[in-house]
Order: C-alpha cells, then sequence, then structure tokens
C-alpha cells in the first residue's frame, strides 16, 4: 500500500471517508490510466473530474485548437485560450487543479495508424469524440485489444451513453455502421444546450472512476438515454449481438478502418 502524504490524505479525504472507496480505492486510483478521446464539450468536464478525483495518468488527444464558439460548453478552455491546442489547455488546466495527476497530451487526429498504440497503455478508454466514424473506431479498437471503454454523445438536448466491458454489448451491437455522412447532423449544425456536456461528461467520468475502484454497477448492456428539455432520464438494456461485426460469434472486423467523416467536421486544408 502507498503511503499518502499529509496533503493528499486532505485533497481526497471525500474519497477516504467513502466506504465503499476509502485508501484502498483511492490507492487505485492514483494508480489508473485513462485515456479521454477528444478535448472538447465531453472531454472537458470528464478531464476535470478526473483530474480532481487523482488519477494517476492521464492521456488526452485531440487534434483541434480553442476556438471561441468552443467556450459556450467546453470548459476547461478559457478566453485566453483562443488559438491554443485543445490538449495543452486541458493540460494547463490539470496541472493546476492537481498535480499528482501525469499527463500525456497528443496533439493529432485519433485514427486507424495510431489507435492501437495509443489505447494499449490504458486501463480505461472515454469517448469523448462528436462524431461517429471515430466513435466506431474507437469502438473497434477497445473491442480487438479487450480495452473497456465508456461512449458518450450529446447533440441539442440530449446525451447518450454506454460502458464496454469485454464479454458486453458493445457499441456496434447498439449501433451496426456509422450513418452516411451528413444523414445526422453533428453540434456545429444542429446547436447543442451547453450543460448538456457536462451533465453526461461527469457521468462518463463517474464510469472511470467506478471501472478503476471496482465500485458499484457499471453500465454495460445498458444505454442510458437523456432528454434535458422534459429532463428525463430512461435506461434501454441491450444484449451483445451475436451477428455483430467486431465482437459477435464470428467477427469480421479484424483490423481498423475508418468511415468518411462529415465534411463539417473536416478542417480546411491551408493553402
Amino acid at each position: 500500500m502507498m503511503d499518502f502524504t499529509a496533503e493528499q490524505i486532505e485533497r481526497y479525504s471525500r474519497h477516504i471517508l467513502l466506504q465503499d472507496i476509502g485508501v484502498e480505492g483511492q490507492e487505485k486510483i492514483l494508480n489508473g490510466k485513462v485515456l479521454v478521446i477528444g478535448a472538447g464539450g465531453l472531454g472537458a468536464p470528464i478531464l476535470l473530474y478526473l483530474a480532481a478525483a487523482g488519477v494517476g495518468t492521464l492521456g488526452v488527444i485531440d487534434g483541434d485548437v480553442v476556438d471561441l464558439s468552443n467556450l459556450q460548453r467546453q470548459v476547461i478552455h478559457f478566453t485566453p485560450d483562443v488559438g491554443k491546442a485543445k490538449v495543452l489547455s486541458a493540460k494547463e488546466k490539470i496541472n493546476q487543479i492537481n498535480p499528482d495527476v501525469k499527463v500525456n497530451a497528443y496533439h493529432g487526429l485519433f485514427n486507424a495508424e495510431n489507435a492501437f498504440d495509443l489505447i494499449r497503455d490504458y486501463d480505461f478508454i472515454v469517448d469523448g469524440t462528436d462524431n461517429f466514424p471515430v466513435k466506431f473506431l474507437i469502438n473497434d479498437a477497445c473491442v480487438l485489444l479487450g480495452k473497456p471503454f465508456s461512449h458518450g454523445g450529446i447533440l441539442r438536448f440530449n446525451g447518450q451513453t454506454l460502458t464496454h466491458l469485454p464479454g458486453t454489448a458493445c457499441y456496434r451491437c447498439a449501433f451496426h455502421s456509422p450513418p452516411p455522412p451528413n444523414a445526422v447532423p453533428t453540434c456545429s449544425q444542429a446547436g447543442v444546450l451547453g450543460a448538456i456536456a457536462g451533465m453526461l461528461g461527469t457521468v462518463q467520468a463517474a464510469e472511470a472512476l467506478k471501472y478503476l475502484t471496482g465500485v458499484g454497477d457499471l453500465l454495460t448492456n445498458r444505454l442510458l438515454a437523456f432528454d434535458a428539455k422534459a429532463m428525463t432520464f430512461r435506461t434501454a438494456k441491450l444484449k451483445r449481438n451475436a451477428k455483430c461485426p467486431v465482437c459477435g460469434e464470428h467477427p469480421v472486423i479484424h483490423e481498423l478502418v475508418e468511415a468518411e467523416q462529415a465534411v463539417c467536421e473536416l478542417k480546411k486544408k491551408q493553402p
């Protein structure tokens, strides 16, 4: 068992007081490694709460820079950060929140070429992205490597999330393949209530902490969805699909392939 400093005992006292977590649970958190894919609307609250909780190593990958329109919901970025790489902005805030946390910042896109190398050394993966092709890529990479992950998605006033562990229903079990490009609007097209990102991101952060500590029941084989306009929440049961192309009885996906992304989500090439 690790020796906690007096400062750590005070910092994490509210966790240590919890009967289900205690010193042993907090030690698991401090030894945990979580990769957050995306430092935007969902990634922002996820990173803030995981850092505050003391997750020992946080990885964050994002290829974007902070834009003024991000600040309505991406609470880890501040006005002076506009124009700065999101991963660097996020790393600065994490370091200010908790110096115990080691931050691995990857400025770039999560893609088929780097997916396995990025997720291999982490205990838990969190999907904080905003486009379908990458969500399926995250799912397939995690399933193929046997990595647990949390899926999350938001749009307008709605959010949804599920957690996958090896042997449980994956994202493809519920949603077989990405929709055609531009078939479903993105946040930049349809808008999103800023607080929705916080609502869902904190759920995903809680799932990561529950996984690291072994406390409670994860959102496996369940899809949690909410409508903030009516403030209603519902949970739909999921079953592992025997015909799932990546985790089914006869999988056909053995390597990573990237689907086409919506045009509005691609950065314009510089001349």
